[in-house]
């Protein structure tokens, strides 16, 4: 009696957790919290997205080293280094007494996630680590406000449908919803995603006026030289990288709401019977750092794919490149290191944005149907 009784109380408790987790809201409200949640988590980790494109293109071959000043045998004259690097003119001139100007071999290449940021800063100005931020935002409503209300239809669509027909593929549900979501989102954001890249791989010293999303927009627009086809392929400059970004994004969703799911259930179901605003808010953003994290470690060789894709200005070139012969590419010239490249900052960045978006979202459902 005793055990019957302690089984019907563990069954209570899983349908709270799954009623919890199972109330909808309509596309609407969906929208406006997952937007919220999106602006919320777009401002806080963007220096971390400039950071990890910075590094991703600069392996790639865009040189950001500073431009410096040499001091020429007279003192009167002067030039601008080349790629940052004085020419063998510059040395130093003992008769004359000027010392050396030029810095070490590559002292201006970045190190590291935080000496981009630092450099960034210091180079060309603190809102500088924001660069990319207007397209981001720009993102906010079509993407997660298509992709996590879409998300909870097709979930809801498919695991009832597997509960009828085939029961043993339930487990599988998080990964076809999550894929089908974000490859709409994808889709429809794309053009706005390049022209983030694009801008945020872009260097501007301190002073200098960045181009702004229409800009760049414009410009990829704009560009026909070797191509054929006229507006169709102007058209499709636009969209020069989607299928990297698709290829980087569906796994990524797939890993993410694998891991996420089962997570969060077991942290709801520790935090007890009752849950309230705070249990939601934790169990969600625990499971959203992990599997953010983990996702965005597994598909970083195909985020360098979609970087490369996305700043290459030849459109010939641009237009022919694909996703594969990309990572080919990569591994050939610079092996694993050159795959992972960005790593440390995309992972800094998904782990926290996932968390930020789902449990914000997450609150928002409970406390509309609490209310």
């Amino acid at each position: 009696m005793r055990n019957h009784h302690q089984n019907e109380l563990t069954f209570n408790h899983k349908s709270v957790i799954l009623e919890v987790r199972s109330k909808s809201i309509d596309m609407r409200e969906g929208a406006i919290s997952a937007a919220g949640a999106a602006f919320i988590s777009a401002v806080i980790v963007n220096p971390l997205d400039v950071a990890k494109t910075r590094l991703q293109a600069q392996a790639a071959g865009v040189n950001y080293q500073q431009q410096v000043a040499c001091a020429m045998e007279l003192p009167t004259f002067s030039k601008v280094a080349v790629d940052g690097r004085c020419l063998a003119a510059c040395t130093r001139n003992i008769n004359v007494g000027l010392a050396p100007v030029c810095p070490p071999l590559g002292a201006s290449q970045y190190k590291g996630t935080w000496d981009v940021v630092y450099k960034i800063a210091r180079q060309e100005g603190f809102f500088r680590l924001w660069t990319g931020l207007n397209p981001a935002l720009a993102m906010a409503i079509p993407t997660v406000g298509i992709y996590l209300p879409c998300y909870d239809f097709l979930l809801e669509s498919i695991e009832a449908y597997f509960d009828n027909h085939m029961l043993n593929l339930k487990p599988y549900a998080p990964i076809a919803a999550g894929s089908i979501a974000r490859s709409l989102a994808c889709i429809v954001v794309s053009p706005v995603e390049l022209a983030r890249t694009r801008m945020q791989a872009q260097k501007e010293m301190r002073g200098g006026t960045p181009p702004g999303l229409i800009s760049v927009l414009h410009n990829a627009f704009s560009t026909t030289e070797g191509l054929q086809g006229g507006s169709l392929q102007r058209v499709r400059m636009l969209w020069a990288g989607v299928g990297a970004q698709l290829a980087r994004d569906v796994p990524f969703s797939a890993i993410c709401w694998t891991t996420l799911e089962p997570v969060r259930r077991h942290l709801l179901e520790v935090a007890g019977p009752e849950p309230n605003v705070s249990s939601v808010l934790g169990a969600n953003f625990a499971a959203g750092v992990l599997a953010g994290g983990l996702a965005a470690a597994a598909t970083c060789p195909l985020d360098v794919a979609k970087t490369r894709r996305q700043i290459e200005k030849n459109p010939v070139k641009a237009m022919r490149m694909t996703t594969y012969q990309t990572l080919l590419d990569v591994w050939r010239k610079q092996g694993v290191r050159g795959l992972f490249m960005g790593i440390g900052p995309r992972v800094g960045r998904a782990g926290p944005s996932t968390a930020i978006v789902v449990s914000f979202y997450e609150v928002v459902k409970y406390v509309l149907h609490k209310t």
